[in-house]
């Protein structure tokens, strides 16, 4: 019987999308921040955005690789800012709060619609809820799932920042395991792409995996076949959570 639903954060709860120039001003936005902390970056915000573009992949793919997810600082020095050789230990004080603008007001979100009446029924129903995200800040998905208002439903969020390690290890998935008390048949989880959730839920051993459509996250999804990572319900809504988990723990 399936006692908890978790949710990936990004493509999940919320989508997002980058309108044209959104990149050069959000570069500007982090050349304007770290003037504030007396980093002179020297560079235009074209240069900079065209760098974190780069950047930001060749990141992406370690992290996919390692399955590891390093502290800011390193991100900021190692990967987004390599160029300007500015020094982990100048970039400590703030780089979270870095992270948390890159998470935060990079991409354009918007919340899933239903997302807080579907988190109200679940409750409603007995269902424990949670997330489980691959993402660099430590602080933006509290501050994301506050501002949504569906923070008093949740009853753990892990995240790759906090733990270091990143879907679909099975690792961040006992973790949220462990916090909630549950063993994998009694868990469900909700996600938008094959490469960190389907095969992350079936690494763990999860009883039932829902994928999202997110046409935004698709090319992560490059290579994969769906039909060999396939999850149990493939939807367009959050609203077609409830009736899939009262159907699935009727049979049960």
């Amino acid at each position: 019987m399936i006692k908890a639903v978790l949710f990936d954060l990004g493509g999940t709860l919320h989508t997002g999308s980058s309108p044209e120039g959104r990149d050069i001003w959000f570069a500007s936005r982090i050349i304007g921040r770290l003037a504030d902390y007396g980093i002179l970056l020297g560079a235009a915000p074209e240069q900079l955005a065209a760098e974190l573009a780069v950047q930001s992949e060749v990141y992406k793919h370690f992290s996919e690789q390692t399955l590891t997810e390093y502290p800011p600082a390193r991100i900021w020095n190692d990967f987004y800012l390599r160029a300007y050789n500015i020094g982990q230990e100048r970039l400590e004080p703030f780089a979270e709060e870095l992270s948390f603008l890159y998470d935060y007001e990079r991409p354009r979100v918007m919340r899933r619609p239903g997302l807080y009446a579907v988190m109200d029924e679940l409750h409603g129903m007995g269902l424990r809820l949670g997330v489980i995200s691959n993402i660099i800040s430590r602080t933006v998905v509290p501050h994301f799932l506050a501002e949504y208002g569906i923070d008093r439903f949740m009853d753990c969020v892990v995240t790759s920042a906090s733990t270091g390690i990143r879907k679909p290890s099975p690792e961040i998935f006992r973790i949220a395991e462990r916090e909630l008390g549950l063993g994998p048949d009694e868990l469900a989880y909700v996600g938008d792409t094959i490469s960190r959730d389907v095969i992350g839920t079936r690494n763990a051993g999860w009883k039932l995996m829902i994928r999202i459509r997110h046409e935004a996250t698709a090319f992560r999804d490059a290579g994969l076949d769906p039909g060999k990572y396939k999850a149990d319900y493939m939807i367009d809504s959050l609203t077609e959570i409830p009736d899939i988990i009262r159907r699935e723990n009727a049979v049960s």
